[in-house]
């Protein structure tokens, strides 16, 4: 039985992996320890920390941090959406901040399973964002609209949002969170 190659060469390699993706990459301050940083859409950039152990590749990517309001539509948006992550799910830490974690065989560590291990975590932690934020934070999105609003200062960064604003006269959204789909 070969004990497979060393924490150092699959480091190289996750590495290599990033170089041939043109993507950020370094190595991370606990061994073993890759960081990469995927650029999205929504979440402008997704910061994944990979590290090696015996026998496999931990995974792990922030998605949002604590929400402020919600918390109970938030974590049942994301426990449907962990149906439709393959090899990865969505976790919170002992703060309440939201990531996607998995796990990859380094039997498995072939730059198909890695593009794919990547595609998977930036569609968990970019494609929903929005949605997390408007379940989590739409007090603080509403605030922060009528306060630029009134002093004449851009949106444009809280254009995605703007449906949700037009909304505002049910009492500056007491009629509960906004619908959103899993």
């Amino acid at each position: 039985m070969s004990a497979g190659p060393d924490r150092e060469e699959v480091v190289e390699r996750l590495l290599a992996f990033a170089r041939s993706a043109e993507l950020d990459a370094e190595r991370g301050s606990r061994g073993g320890e890759v960081v990469l940083v995927l650029p999205g859409e929504k979440k402008l950039r997704t910061v994944l920390s990979l590290v090696v152990g015996e026998r496999d590749v931990s995974a792990s990517a922030f998605v949002v941090r604590n929400p402020d309001e919600n918390h109970a539509e938030v974590y049942r948006f994301l426990l449907r959406r962990n149906l439709r992550t393959p090899g990865l799910a969505y976790a919170i830490d002992a703060a309440g901040d939201v990531y996607v974690v998995g796990r990859l065989p380094i039997a498995a560590l072939d730059d198909d399973p890695l593009d794919r291990l990547l595609g998977v975590v930036l569609d968990a932690a970019d494609s929903c964002f929005n949605d997390l934020l408007a379940l989590g934070f739409l007090t603080s999105i509403r605030r922060e609209w009528a306060w630029r609003t009134s002093r004449g200062e851009s949106r444009r960064n809280l254009e995605a949002f703007a449906h949700l604003m037009e909304e505002q006269g049910d009492s500056q959204g007491e009629g509960g969170p906004p619908r959103v789909e899993a």
